[in-house]
């Protein structure tokens, strides 16, 4: 995907708007769980070498696979579908 075209403004607001949404509780509690999932992986002796926690497949899964909901883009993805383990 190519690099958005924005006013050296518009790019200001934009990357503010995308750090607020990275560190809302919501993102930080995925990011937590990721890396949560991505250690025990590698406790067990499994490689994460290009790969990314998938929250709604539960699983490892390759970073390519992980982007855009297998090709099927993320307007229609649902949040429902995705596993996030509560804070503890």
């Amino acid at each position: 995907m190519p690099k958005q075209k924005l006013s050296p403004a518009a790019a200001k607001r934009k990357a503010a708007r995308d750090l607020q949404y990275a560190n809302s509780p919501k993102r930080k509690a995925h990011r937590r769980d990721a890396q949560k999932k991505r250690r025990a992986v590698v406790k067990a002796g499994g490689s994460v070498e290009g790969k990314d926690y998938d929250h709604k497949r539960s699983k490892m899964v390759s970073v390519k696979s992980n982007r855009g909901n297998q090709g099927n883009g993320t307007k229609s993805e649902g949040k429902k579908k995705y596993k996030v383990s509560k804070k503890q």
